[in-house]
């Protein structure tokens, strides 16, 4: 039994694929090391700190690749194949290969292009045909968007053609109040701005003041009053949600009604 296992052609397989497993898992442990020391000063939510974990998740992706490949080769060496005649052999293989992998190729060269070129990086919130989520992944070959929902859409690099990113620049949070006609607009203004500069001061994730722009609109049963404030990327319709409960409230204090849609009935004679 010990015999059998002693031949190369069984042991040496077993020692290079661990060898492998090793090197891999080692290389990685260099490169979260490295990763983490550039992202210790960096915010979670920041562009630099997506942009390195996503070079993480690529460099990670080229090791395996390049291991695995001489793993194939030192392997075939063992059962006796002339890896240096495949090896020369791959000029003419090449050309036949480029024909069937050409979609594979596109896939890697367009996904080096986004990387290098910025377009989005893993954590970003983006839209690409219609379809708007997360990047939670991207590849060389394959970017992966998950919606609000749940959904995880794949799509192929070479089909990305265009894309519209929420992540790179603030968001703007905009918030619509309404009020009767009969109420003072003066007091009204006062109030508005008073709660908008303790707001700004209260509120997190803001990149700026909340302000308070006027009236927006003379609807048919109200005032509608219109306010401002830039946030950080994606954060605005959860910042909008809490103005608008700070305003109500605010409100019910100073005794200032909101209108509600009502409708008049007149009987003919």
């Amino acid at each position: 039994m010990l015999e059998k296992i002693m031949i190369p052609e069984i042991y040496l397989p077993i020692i290079y694929i661990c060898f492998a497993i090793l090197l891999n898992g080692i290389c990685k442990r260099v490169i979260g090391t490295i990763i983490k020391s550039k992202q210790k000063n960096l915010n979670k939510n920041s562009y630099n700190y997506k942009k390195t974990e996503t070079f993480r998740v690529l460099m990670n992706n080229i090791i395996k690749y390049v291991i695995i490949l001489f793993l194939v080769l030192a392997i075939l060496t063992v059962y006796g194949v002339n890896v240096t005649s495949i090896l020369a052999g791959l000029g003419i293989a090449g050309v036949v290969a480029s024909l069937a992998l050409q979609d594979l190729a596109k896939d890697i060269i367009a996904g080096m292009g986004i990387i290098l070129e910025n377009q989005y990086a893993m954590g970003d919130t983006i839209s690409i045909n219609g379809f708007k989520g997360e990047v939670v992944f991207l590849g060389l070959k394959t970017t992966r968007i998950r919606s609000w929902e749940g959904e995880v859409k794949i799509l192929a690099n070479r089909n990305i053609t265009e894309v519209t990113n929420y992540s790179i620049s603030s968001s703007l949070a905009v918030v619509d109040i309404s009020v009767n006609y009969n109420e003072d607009l003066d007091k009204v203004e006062r109030v508005l701005n008073e709660l908008a500069s303790d707001l700004t001061k209260k509120l997190p994730k803001l990149k700026g003041e909340l302000e308070v722009l006027g009236i927006e609109q003379l609807s048919d049963s109200a005032l509608v009053y219109r306010l401002t404030v830039p946030t950080v990327s994606m954060e605005q319709y959860g910042i909008a949600r809490q103005i608008r409960k700070e305003i109500i409230l605010c409100f019910k204090k100073n005794n200032i009604n909101i209108p509600y849609n009502q409708i008049e009935v007149h009987h003919g004679k």
